[in-house]
């Protein structure tokens, strides 16, 4: 999940669990002394405090600037690379172990660990690592139904160079359909919860039907951040809360994850859940080209515009109705890490994010919405996860278990981190 603002707009800080965002090769602002020293007048005109190593601002929600001007956020990303040895020899060595006891524990068993998979760059590329580590992955796709054909076409042409089998759960259309539209009814920024969580169910399934004890996920907190909740927020109760009140069709086929089926997969179950990228050097960039080069995978454009929905979120529901902007967790992160400078990262989130043609017509179409009642609920004041229930509070009073859990690489470090402790307004 990543947070992020319009550079431009007063606004609250939103997160969504995502791979990153927009790409360098797009900049509209490249090489050239002048055209560097234009940017960073921009900068130091932005009429906002911001990070002196990244471009999170003082809107950030909860954010705060040490002496040299950096922000917390860019702080908490240098403990965590010290605590994983991030891209360290020491970092690689910890993981080669992990993936020693993932193969301890699937020894005779048709799988040793799951992999969701997408048919974005983070996913597709887990899964050739996984490979080339010698490990023999169960690829895992929950199709919420609003996939591209190039995420379909990418995925067929990973795993079938790889030789990988894909385990599939298919959610009815229009209970998805009706799942994205209860969000959209109840006017919070979460519209897309309902994948994220779905994915997550739909992976400790796969591996408790093959006895598969380790779940691998392709995040990386260099290239994407990690950010505090703020004001966005999901869980199974909140999603079940919402559709409860603004659904027209019962949850039949939707994996929907409780409390209880949480913690049975965590403390019971205990499948684990690692993140080889905490680990490792990983580089967006570089993964996408070996993905072209490789296996003939297509770039789709942008963060998660590989699916339709989550392209509607990034390019028209968050920046129209929360002012929202998603991108600057991944052009925070490639300013971080000296790929883009600060101006430049800064230059192209003030640029419009991409958005494919007929995509709101689509997004009308699918979920029965006339020209009027789109604009009518638009135009409503946004509302918070506050504003519904969720398990929110259960996770803050039992965050000494999910610290434990998160130690043990039982929960995401991620989750207990965002989900278990307070948020301020």
């Amino acid at each position: 999940m990543s947070g992020n603002i319009l550079a431009t707009t007063p606004q609250a800080w939103y997160e969504s669990d995502a791979e990153g965002a927009a790409q360098t090769e797009s900049l509209p602002f490249r090489a050239g002394r002048a055209s560097g020293m234009i940017l960073d007048a921009e900068l130091e005109r932005a009429g906002v405090r911001v990070c002196s190593r990244c471009i999170y601002d003082e809107r950030v929600s909860a954010i705060s600037f040490d002496e040299e001007g950096v922000c917390n956020y860019c702080r908490q990303i240098d403990a965590l690379k010290e605590q994983y040895g991030t891209g360290t020899e020491a970092g690689k060595r910890n993981f080669e172990a992990i993936v020693e006891d993932i193969a301890r524990a699937g020894h005779g068993k048709r799988y040793d660990c799951v992999i969701g998979v997408s048919g974005g760059t983070d996913s597709s590329y887990m899964v050739y690592l996984a490979k080339e580590m010698g490990l023999r992955p169960l690829a895992v796709h929950y199709d919420n139904t609003w996939n591209t054909a190039i995420s379909t076409q990418n995925i067929r042409k990973v795993l079938s160079a790889l030789d990988v089998d894909l385990y599939t759960h298919v959610v009815d259309n229009k209970e998805a359909d009706d799942i994205f539209r209860s969000f959209f009814y109840a006017g919070v920024a979460e519209i897309e919860a309902s994948t994220d969580l779905a994915l997550a169910e739909t992976m400790y399934r796969a591996a408790a039907k093959y006895g598969i004890r380790y779940v691998l996920e392709g995040h990386s907190f260099v290239t994407e951040g990690i950010t505090p909740v703020g004001r966005n927020y999901f869980d199974g109760r909140y999603i079940s809360a919402i559709h409860s009140r603004f659904g027209r069709r019962p949850m039949r086929s939707y994996p929907l994850m409780t409390f209880e089926r949480f913690l049975w997969w965590s403390c019971v179950a205990r499948i684990r859940k690692i993140r080889p990228f905490w680990y490792l050097d990983y580089g967006k960039e570089e993964a996408r080209a070996f993905l072209e080069r490789e296996y003939g995978w297509e770039y789709y454009g942008g963060h998660h515009l590989e699916n339709r929905m989550t392209a509607f979120f990034h390019g028209i529901y968050a920046p129209t109705k929360f002012g929202a902007d998603f991108r600057n967790n991944t052009l925070a992160a490639l300013a971080r890490t000296g790929k883009l400078s600060r101006a430049e990262a800064w230059a192209q989130y003030n640029t419009e994010p991409a958005v494919e043609d007929e995509l709101l017509a689509y997004f009308k179409k699918r979920l029965e919405l006339s020209d009027a009642e789109y604009d009518r609920v638009m135009a409503q004041p946004p509302k918070c996860w506050r504003d519904y229930p969720t398990y929110k509070r259960r996770f803050e009073r039992m965050r000494p278990l999910f610290a434990l859990l998160a130690r043990a690489n039982l929960v995401p470090m991620s989750f207990y981190l965002k989900y278990c402790f307070p948020v301020s307004d």
